[in-house]
Protein backbone atom coordinates (compact mmCIF):
# COMPACT_ATOMS: atom_id res chain seq x y z
CA UNK A 1 0.00 0.00 0.00
CA UNK A 2 1.53 3.27 -1.11
CA UNK A 3 1.26 6.07 1.44
CA UNK A 4 2.59 8.85 -0.78
CA UNK A 5 0.44 11.98 -0.63
CA UNK A 6 -2.07 10.40 1.76
CA UNK A 7 -3.31 12.61 4.58
CA UNK A 8 -3.09 11.86 8.31
CA UNK A 9 -4.41 13.67 11.39
CA UNK A 10 -3.32 13.45 15.03
CA UNK A 11 -5.86 14.96 17.45
CA UNK A 12 -4.58 15.71 20.94
CA UNK A 13 -1.05 16.40 19.75
CA UNK A 14 1.47 17.34 22.43
CA UNK A 15 5.26 17.25 22.80
CA UNK A 16 5.36 13.55 23.76
CA UNK A 17 3.42 10.87 21.94
CA UNK A 18 1.58 13.26 19.64
CA UNK A 19 4.82 14.69 18.30
CA UNK A 20 6.31 11.20 17.92
CA UNK A 21 3.27 10.06 15.94
CA UNK A 22 3.51 13.07 13.63
CA UNK A 23 7.22 12.47 13.00
CA UNK A 24 6.70 8.77 12.24
CA UNK A 25 3.82 9.42 9.87
CA UNK A 26 5.80 12.08 8.04
CA UNK A 27 8.72 9.67 7.80
CA UNK A 28 6.31 7.19 6.23
CA UNK A 29 5.39 9.65 3.50
CA UNK A 30 2.09 11.01 4.80
CA UNK A 31 0.95 14.63 4.79
CA UNK A 32 0.44 15.11 8.51
CA UNK A 33 -1.82 17.53 10.34
CA UNK A 34 -1.99 17.99 14.10
CA UNK A 35 -4.79 19.35 16.26
CA UNK A 36 -5.16 20.55 19.86
CA UNK A 37 -6.98 23.28 21.76
CA UNK A 38 -4.01 25.56 22.50
CA UNK A 39 -3.29 27.22 19.16
CA UNK A 40 0.02 28.81 20.15
CA UNK A 41 1.52 25.60 21.52
CA UNK A 42 0.14 23.64 18.59
CA UNK A 43 1.77 25.98 16.10
CA UNK A 44 5.16 25.54 17.74
CA UNK A 45 4.79 21.75 17.75
CA UNK A 46 3.68 21.67 14.12
CA UNK A 47 6.63 23.76 13.04
CA UNK A 48 9.05 21.56 14.98
CA UNK A 49 7.93 18.35 13.25
CA UNK A 50 6.91 19.69 9.84
CA UNK A 51 3.14 19.22 10.18
CA UNK A 52 0.16 21.51 9.55
CA UNK A 53 -1.67 22.90 12.59
CA UNK A 54 -5.45 22.93 12.96
CA UNK A 55 -6.44 24.31 16.39
CA UNK A 56 -9.69 22.76 17.59
CA UNK A 57 -11.56 21.84 20.77
CA UNK A 58 -12.35 18.18 20.10
CA UNK A 59 -15.30 18.28 22.52
CA UNK A 60 -17.19 20.87 20.44
CA UNK A 61 -19.10 19.28 17.57
CA UNK A 62 -19.07 22.33 15.29
CA UNK A 63 -15.34 22.88 15.74
CA UNK A 64 -14.54 19.26 14.92
CA UNK A 65 -16.66 19.33 11.76
CA UNK A 66 -15.11 22.62 10.63
CA UNK A 67 -11.59 21.33 11.29
CA UNK A 68 -12.16 18.25 9.14
CA UNK A 69 -13.60 20.40 6.37
CA UNK A 70 -10.54 22.68 6.37
CA UNK A 71 -8.18 19.73 6.42
CA UNK A 72 -10.01 18.05 3.54
CA UNK A 73 -9.83 21.21 1.45
CA UNK A 74 -6.13 21.64 2.16
CA UNK A 75 -4.82 18.07 2.06
CA UNK A 76 -7.64 15.78 1.05
CA UNK A 77 -9.69 13.43 3.21
CA UNK A 78 -7.47 11.79 5.86
CA UNK A 79 -6.73 8.07 5.51
CA UNK A 80 -5.29 7.84 9.02
CA UNK A 81 -6.75 9.55 12.10
CA UNK A 82 -5.49 9.18 15.67
CA UNK A 83 -7.46 10.35 18.71
CA UNK A 84 -4.82 10.93 21.36
CA UNK A 85 -6.55 13.45 23.65
CA UNK A 86 -7.20 12.81 27.32
CA UNK A 87 -7.57 14.52 30.68
CA UNK A 88 -8.01 13.54 34.29
CA UNK A 89 -7.86 14.89 37.81
CA UNK A 90 -6.60 12.38 40.39
CA UNK A 91 -9.03 12.97 43.25
CA UNK A 92 -11.20 11.13 45.73
CA UNK A 93 -14.71 10.40 44.49
CA UNK A 94 -15.90 12.23 47.64
CA UNK A 95 -14.22 15.43 46.49
CA UNK A 96 -14.73 15.24 42.73
CA UNK A 97 -17.03 17.90 41.34
CA UNK A 98 -19.56 17.24 38.61
CA UNK A 99 -17.77 19.82 36.47
CA UNK A 100 -14.42 18.01 36.78
CA UNK A 101 -16.01 14.65 36.06
CA UNK A 102 -17.85 15.89 32.98
CA UNK A 103 -14.82 17.77 31.59
CA UNK A 104 -12.63 14.67 31.80
CA UNK A 105 -15.33 12.52 30.20
CA UNK A 106 -15.87 15.02 27.39
CA UNK A 107 -12.17 15.06 26.50
CA UNK A 108 -11.55 11.38 27.09
CA UNK A 109 -14.65 9.97 25.41
CA UNK A 110 -16.99 12.45 23.72
CA UNK A 111 -14.12 13.95 21.73
CA UNK A 112 -13.22 10.47 20.52
CA UNK A 113 -16.78 9.97 19.27
CA UNK A 114 -16.88 13.33 17.47
CA UNK A 115 -13.48 12.86 15.83
CA UNK A 116 -14.09 9.19 15.04
CA UNK A 117 -17.46 9.91 13.46
CA UNK A 118 -16.11 12.69 11.22
CA UNK A 119 -13.16 10.52 10.21
CA UNK A 120 -15.43 7.58 9.36
CA UNK A 121 -17.71 9.76 7.27
CA UNK A 122 -14.74 10.67 5.10
CA UNK A 123 -13.38 7.12 4.91
CA UNK A 124 -16.61 5.26 4.07
CA UNK A 125 -15.89 5.13 0.34
CA UNK A 126 -12.10 4.70 0.21
CA UNK A 127 -11.33 3.13 3.58
CA UNK A 128 -8.80 4.20 6.17
CA UNK A 129 -7.58 3.69 9.71
CA UNK A 130 -8.86 5.20 12.96
CA UNK A 131 -6.74 4.68 16.09
CA UNK A 132 -7.70 5.52 19.68
CA UNK A 133 -5.16 5.95 22.48
CA UNK A 134 -6.21 4.11 25.63
CA UNK A 135 -4.53 3.55 28.98
CA UNK A 136 -4.27 1.11 31.86
CA UNK A 137 -7.50 2.75 33.05
CA UNK A 138 -9.26 1.46 29.92
CA UNK A 139 -9.31 -1.96 31.61
CA UNK A 140 -9.69 -1.23 35.31
CA UNK A 141 -10.61 1.67 37.51
CA UNK A 142 -8.29 2.67 40.30
CA UNK A 143 -8.82 4.57 43.54
CA UNK A 144 -8.81 8.33 42.84
CA UNK A 145 -8.84 7.70 39.08
CA UNK A 146 -12.57 7.63 38.31
CA UNK A 147 -12.14 10.76 36.20
CA UNK A 148 -9.74 8.89 33.92
CA UNK A 149 -11.25 5.40 33.94
CA UNK A 150 -14.81 6.38 33.01
CA UNK A 151 -13.72 8.21 29.87
CA UNK A 152 -11.22 5.51 28.89
CA UNK A 153 -13.76 2.72 29.43
CA UNK A 154 -16.13 4.60 27.15
CA UNK A 155 -13.48 5.19 24.51
CA UNK A 156 -12.67 1.48 24.43
CA UNK A 157 -16.36 0.63 23.97
CA UNK A 158 -16.57 3.20 21.20
CA UNK A 159 -13.62 1.61 19.39
CA UNK A 160 -15.15 -1.86 19.67
CA UNK A 161 -18.52 -0.72 18.34
CA UNK A 162 -16.98 1.27 15.50
CA UNK A 163 -14.73 -1.63 14.49
CA UNK A 164 -17.63 -4.05 14.25
CA UNK A 165 -19.73 -1.62 12.21
CA UNK A 166 -17.06 -0.11 9.96
CA UNK A 167 -14.69 -2.98 9.27
CA UNK A 168 -16.85 -4.34 6.40
CA UNK A 169 -16.57 -0.89 4.79
CA UNK A 170 -12.78 -1.14 4.77
CA UNK A 171 -12.19 1.05 7.81
CA UNK A 172 -9.71 -0.34 10.33
CA UNK A 173 -10.50 0.79 13.88
CA UNK A 174 -8.07 -0.10 16.67
CA UNK A 175 -7.63 0.76 20.33
CA UNK A 176 -4.13 0.96 21.83
CA UNK A 177 -3.73 0.43 25.57
CA UNK A 178 -0.73 2.36 26.88
CA UNK A 179 0.01 0.41 30.05
CA UNK A 180 2.73 2.39 31.79
CA UNK A 181 4.39 5.77 31.92
CA UNK A 182 5.56 7.43 28.72
CA UNK A 183 8.92 9.15 28.61
CA UNK A 184 8.30 12.89 28.84
CA UNK A 185 11.42 14.89 29.63
CA UNK A 186 9.42 17.88 30.79
CA UNK A 187 7.80 15.96 33.67
CA UNK A 188 9.81 15.50 36.88
CA UNK A 189 10.39 11.84 37.66
CA UNK A 190 9.64 10.70 34.13
CA UNK A 191 13.02 11.37 32.58
CA UNK A 192 14.38 8.69 30.31
CA UNK A 193 16.01 6.01 32.45
CA UNK A 194 14.24 6.98 35.69
CA UNK A 195 13.07 3.35 36.03
CA UNK A 196 16.15 1.82 34.48
CA UNK A 197 17.01 1.32 30.85
CA UNK A 198 13.83 1.03 28.78
CA UNK A 199 11.81 1.19 31.99
CA UNK A 200 9.45 3.79 30.55
CA UNK A 201 7.54 3.70 27.29
CA UNK A 202 9.50 5.38 24.51
CA UNK A 203 7.10 7.58 22.48
CA UNK A 204 8.98 6.78 19.27
CA UNK A 205 8.54 3.05 19.93
CA UNK A 206 4.82 3.58 20.53
CA UNK A 207 4.59 5.59 17.31
CA UNK A 208 6.16 2.70 15.42
CA UNK A 209 3.42 0.40 16.72
CA UNK A 210 0.75 2.84 15.52
CA UNK A 211 2.42 2.95 12.12
CA UNK A 212 2.37 -0.84 11.87
CA UNK A 213 -1.36 -0.85 12.71
CA UNK A 214 -1.90 1.55 9.82
CA UNK A 215 0.07 -0.69 7.49
CA UNK A 216 -1.72 -3.92 8.43
CA UNK A 217 -3.45 -5.92 5.73
CA UNK A 218 -7.16 -6.44 6.29
CA UNK A 219 -6.72 -10.22 6.44
CA UNK A 220 -5.12 -9.71 9.88
CA UNK A 221 -6.41 -6.49 11.43
CA UNK A 222 -5.80 -5.79 15.11
CA UNK A 223 -8.68 -4.46 17.19
CA UNK A 224 -6.76 -3.99 20.43
CA UNK A 225 -3.06 -3.74 21.15
CA UNK A 226 -1.49 -3.28 24.57
CA UNK A 227 1.98 -1.79 24.99
CA UNK A 228 4.04 -1.71 28.18
CA UNK A 229 7.72 -1.59 29.18
CA UNK A 230 9.33 -4.83 30.27
CA UNK A 231 9.47 -3.61 33.89
CA UNK A 232 5.71 -3.01 34.15
CA UNK A 233 3.71 -5.48 36.27
CA UNK A 234 0.46 -6.72 34.77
Amino acid sequence: MSTKHQSALVVGAGPGLGAALARRFIEGGLKVSVSARDGARLKRLAESVGATAYPCDATVEAEVAAMFERLERDHGAPRLVVYNAGAYVAKSILETSAEEFERCWRIGCLGGFLVGREAARRMKDKGGTILFTGATASLRGGARFANLAVGKFGLRALAQSMARELQPAGIHVAHVIIDGQIVADHRPGRERGAKGEDGLLDPDAIAEAYWQLYRQKRSAWTLELDLRPWTEKF
